[in-house]
């Protein structure tokens, strides 16, 4: 036991001399990866330490020199990459690694991966692909509302959300035959119950046609959009109906993304700047100025869009905002939560 900790330490050490004069090489491919990891001799007996993500190399070769090649070819979909949306761009991000002691010991090495691709025009993430949870408006129109994962990468699997985490709630309109549609939730309120009465008890989370005033006292907004069609709330979970159901009702209104104005838009504060921003244009950003108000809930547009119905209301949950130090008592619903039909 003493020689195999011994042993753990010298090659730690060996490997923080050398690490300096690796040579890695990184080929981004369409929708896979090709890496050369160059390795230093004394190191070649633990060609099997080295990781990108949860794979080990898919080739290793040594060299007349003594170094050893450890080769990784893989999909993108493979080895745990984790695929963001930044803008307009994709991104892929993953880790290379050197263990010399099990997995559940940190790394002694990491060397940060990431490709990054042009977002296709009109993408939409599969795991976004609304079948469930549907519920129709007028006009031909599908609307939809889920709550995904803290990473954004899947719809959420646990209704328990620990207390100020963010809980990202995805809204989207199916478009079918109809002109492209910007997506706006004009308000949301939680409550503690699946209706609402004139009597309810809720929480103000958007108001005023569109000001997400979460983002004002707390640190919610929301983030950059990959189509007009759909817009994510990054909603930080707070104590209103600690412990029991919540439910989150939203107006949503699909409108012409020309046309913005003081009663049809997305802002958010930005505490970074002390001021309201609007999520589509922040170069129109004086359009949310009136957030700190009331807005002008007339629109300029006229009558024709307003009588076209273009509203839906939509109620995501149950869910339940729990304490973390008490979260281990309750029991999670294990189940995607999408919008009430």
């Amino acid at each position: 036991m003493g020689t195999q900790l011994y042993l753990g330490v010298i090659v730690v050490a060996l490997f923080a001399t050398t690490v300096a004069n690796a040579e890695i090489k990184v080929n981004c491919e369409k929708d896979s990866i090709s890496i050369t990891w160059r390795i230093h001799p004394m190191l070649v007996p633990f060609a099997a330490r080295h990781f990108l993500g949860n794979c080990m190399a898919s080739r290793f070769n040594v060299l007349p020199s003594g170094e050893g090649n450890a080769e990784f070819n893989y999909k993108l979909d493979d080895c745990n990459f984790k695929r963001l949306m930044k803008g307009k761009k994709l991104l892929y991000k993953n880790e290379l690694t050197f263990r010399p002691q099990p997995r559940s010991s940190p790394a002694s090495y990491v060397y940060p991966i990431e490709c990054v691709y042009p977002r296709p025009k009109g993408w939409i993430p599969p795991f976004l692909n609304a079948g469930s949870g549907v519920a129709e408006g007028r006009g031909g129109l599908k609307f939809h509302m889920l709550l995904l994962n803290e990473g954004i990468t899947a719809v959420a699997e646990t209704n328990v959300i620990p207390l100020g985490s963010f809980m990202p709630i995805w809204a989207t309109v199916a478009q079918e035959s109809h002109q492209p549609l910007l997506l706006l939730m004009e308000e949301c309120v939680a409550a503690t119950t699946p209706e609402l009465q004139a009597n309810s008890n809720v929480y103000p989370i958007i108001t005023n046609k569109g000001c997400l005033l979460d983002s004002e006292n707390g640190n919610s907004r929301f983030l950059q959009r990959y189509h007009s069609s759909a817009i994510t709330l990054y909603l930080q979970s707070f104590k209103f109906g600690l412990g029991g159901e919540v439910y989150i009702h939203c107006k949503l209104l699909a409108w012409d993304p020309e046309v913005l104005s003081e009663s049809k838009k997305a802002c958010h504060y930005v505490k970074e700047n002390e001021r309201w921003e609007l999520l589509d244009d922040p170069m129109q950003s004086s359009i949310c100025d009136c957030c700190s108000r009331t807005c002008n809930t007339r629109s300029k547009r006229g009558d024709e869009w307003e009588s076209n119905g273009f509203r839906h209301t939509s109620v995501l949950g149950p869910l339940i905002i729990m304490d973390p130090s008490q979260q281990n008592t309750h029991n999670a619903s294990d189940v995607s939560i999408a919008d009430q039909d």
